[in-house]
């Protein structure tokens, strides 16, 4: 793990094995990925990006578990299933879902193929 997803995990140093068991399955998963750290996300590219973990408020503040990573993701339709949090339609056919993860059985092969699709969605554009 580099300093830079250390520093950006100083805000929930408890999250960090979340995003561990995230980034190891997304990289053997899916080749060719570049990753960004930035101030409010970990963003991952191809030559779009396709997904970002982040600590997003996609609770209430009380439905919210004190240690969690958000994932959120974009494909070409809307994800219906209610482990989805928010899901919105920024452009035409192209939605933007977030996922609220708090423990690492939840990063399964439902979400990963779901991540598999944005990344292929990224690519075709």
């Amino acid at each position: 793990m580099d300093d830079q997803v250390l520093f950006f995990f100083d805000q929930m140093p408890e999250a960090l094995p979340l995003y561990e068991t995230f980034e190891k399955k997304l990289y053997a998963e899916i080749e060719n990925i570049e990753r960004k750290v930035q101030k409010t996300q970990i963003s991952f590219y191809h030559r779009h990006l396709f997904a970002c973990v982040s600590f997003a408020k996609v609770r209430k503040a009380k439905e919210r578990p004190p240690v969690y990573i958000v994932i959120t993701f974009g494909t070409g339709r809307r994800i219906e299933s209610p482990r989805i949090d928010v899901a919105a339609e920024p452009y035409p056919n192209r939605w933007t879902h977030h996922m609220l993860i708090s423990r690492a059985e939840e990063i399964d092969g439902e979400l990963m193929e779901w991540v598999r699709e944005a990344a292929e969605f990224s690519a075709g554009k």
